[in-house]
């Protein structure tokens, strides 16, 4: 059996450190193992639109965003097949298909979806679409016979409620949909980095998010301003790691290499942390040197993301032929599906 991989993200916005540590960083890493013989990657428009039916707009001018930031981050379209999900139709025909093989009390009982709704605050007024996306991740995955899906924690629900899809279906039909695996992060720091003010989520709305596209100046702002440890008011005084997002962001950007040229007196990230918290070391030098950190990871995506701006068309394109490509392998999928239905009835 082949090794596929599916991802993607929902185009509501440009990407993030939190996209980056959390998923982009890993895929590119796995794109470039060796180890998998399709890597598809999706802009969720379609699921984006979910819960902003009412401004399409935003969704449309955030799919070049994202590819963008994709680019940028080292995926390579010759490797990994860029796709944008609503051009995909058989996915919603696929959708309907499945929505027929679970119940509303299971949607319901979904709490990656009751914490969606939560946040939103969509109380009794959600959107259908919105409640059963659970079901269309499923068609985005079994279309194309995903093997792994790499996810957060807090997606391993909806991984499982498509596992649950796809033996239901090949229970009642046959034996057509490949039941998926959950990749999870390596480093559990990178499945969850807060916002730049501690929240637990890091998102445009809550305004607290440290965009790659970013200008230097504004990353070094939003760094000085992070949240640290609330009592650790002078230098000399101990300072508590726990909850400490300056500390965070460093288990999760900084390599002990980093120091020789940065902060030589330390050698690695644990001398820093002890030296913390037996006191003596203050918020600012820590931030100036997560910022130092931060922008060595960044600034060469940057440097690549300028260039891919100056012809956003041929990264349009790169979309529209990743697209066409899914499209193919998908409408398979459809095909083998609706055999297995007993509904191709003009099938040779």
């Amino acid at each position: 059996m082949k090794k596929i991989i599916l991802t993607g993200d929902r185009p509501t916005g440009r990407l993030h450190v939190g996209h980056y540590v959390g998923s982009l960083r890993r895929r590119v890493e796995l794109q470039n193992s060796g180890e998998y013989d399709e890597i598809h990657i999706m802009i969720a428009d379609a699921q984006a639109l979910t819960d902003n039916a009412d401004n399409p707009e935003k969704v449309k001018s955030n799919i070049s965003e994202v590819a963008l930031d994709y680019l940028s981050c080292g995926i390579d379209p010759e490797k990994s097949n860029i796709l944008v999900q609503s051009y995909i139709s058989e996915l919603t025909e696929l959708t309907f298909y499945y929505s027929n093989l679970v119940t509303v009390s299971r949607l319901q009982r979904n709490p990656t979806v009751k914490a969606e709704i939560q946040m939103r605050g969509f109380n009794t007024s959600i959107p259908v679409g919105f409640f059963t996306y659970p079901i269309s991740q499923a068609a985005d995955i079994t279309a194309f016979k995903a093997t792994t899906v790499p996810v957060g924690e807090d997606q391993l629900p909806m991984l499982e409620q498509a596992r649950e899809i796809v033996r239901s279906f090949n229970s009642t039909y046959d034996e057509v949909l490949v039941e998926p695996k959950a990749l999870l992060p390596e480093n559990e720091v990178c499945s969850r980095l807060p916002g730049v003010d501690g929240k637990a989520k890091m998102s445009k709305s809550l305004g607290n998010a440290i965009y790659l596209a970013d200008d230097p100046e504004d990353i070094r702002k939003k760094v000085m301003s992070m949240f640290t440890d609330p009592n650790h008011i002078r230098v000399e005084d101990p300072g508590s790691l726990e909850g400490n997002t300056v500390f965070t962001y460093l288990d999760a950007f900084c390599k002990d290499d980093m120091f020789a040229e940065h902060l030589p007196e330390y050698q690695n990230l644990q001398e820093m942390k002890d030296h913390y918290t037996r006191g003596g070391l203050g918020d600012v030098k820590v931030k100036k040197f997560l910022y130092e950190v931060l922008m060595e990871e960044l600034s060469p995506i940057q440097a690549k993301r300028k260039e891919l701006e100056k012809d956003v068309p041929a990264v349009m394109e790169i979309l529209r032929k990743g697209s066409m490509e899914a499209r193919e392998i998908a409408a398979n999928t459809l095909d083998e599906v609706k055999t297995a239905m007993k509904i191709n009835y003009w099938s040779a």
